[in-house]
């Protein structure tokens, strides 16, 4: 907390003493944005591994897969038969078939995953598999989106060079960071609620 404090009168002094930026509270709301939006989001992979009364590891490898496989489809099923744009103006290399193809492979790979380890996930059960796997394949997928709304806004095609190929490790991440909220909200309020 002390950090957070430190770091965000550090940020406010360090703009009012800037000269050169005369767009201060746009500067100011890009950094905490961005300090908030990865390291935030990241720790309900934490949450999820250490909740009470579980075996949290499942439930992360779990999310992870179900996401994965989520992208997997969407990218696979795209580049092959997608015709139908789904948001030009954000991604346009996005299409509806791409996204039949996310929600697709993220339930199967739920159900297969549940079918297999399912008893060392508490309360899961088929129903879960299937609405877990249908709402992690759609967040994935919004995830996705705003990832690229956020570069389009920042004029670059990808976050990074370290991947080539795949853009960034933000590109890496984007699905895991929109899904790692839903699935300890799930556990939490609906896998483990009495």
């Amino acid at each position: 907390m002390g950090f957070i404090i430190l770091f965000v009168l550090g940020l406010c002094v360090r703009q009012f003493l800037s000269r050169s930026n005369p767009a201060g509270l746009a500067a100011i709301s890009t950094t905490l944005f961005g300090l908030m939006y990865v390291p935030w989001l990241l720790n309900f992979i934490q949450k999820i591994n250490f909740f009470p009364g579980v075996d949290g590891k499942f439930y992360v490898l779990y999310f992870i897969l179900v996401t994965k496989f989520s992208d997997t489809g969407a990218y696979v099923v795209g580049s092959l038969i997608g015709r139908h744009k789904l948001v030009p103006r954000i991604s346009p290399g996005k299409t509806w078939e791409g996204f039949a193809g996310a929600l697709l492979l993220s339930t199967a790979a739920s159900i297969v995953f549940v079918y297999f380890l399912g008893d060392h996930m508490a309360g899961m059960n088929r129903l879960h598999a299937v609405v877990l796997g249908l709402l992690l394949g759609l967040t994935a997928v919004i995830g996705d989106l705003i990832e690229s709304l956020f570069k389009r806004e920042a004029g670059v095609k990808d976050s990074g060079r370290l991947f080539p190929g795949i853009g960034g490790i933000l590109d890496l991440l984007d699905s895991l960071l929109f899904n790692a909220p839903i699935m300890y909200l799930y556990l939490r309020h609906i896998l483990t609620h009495p």
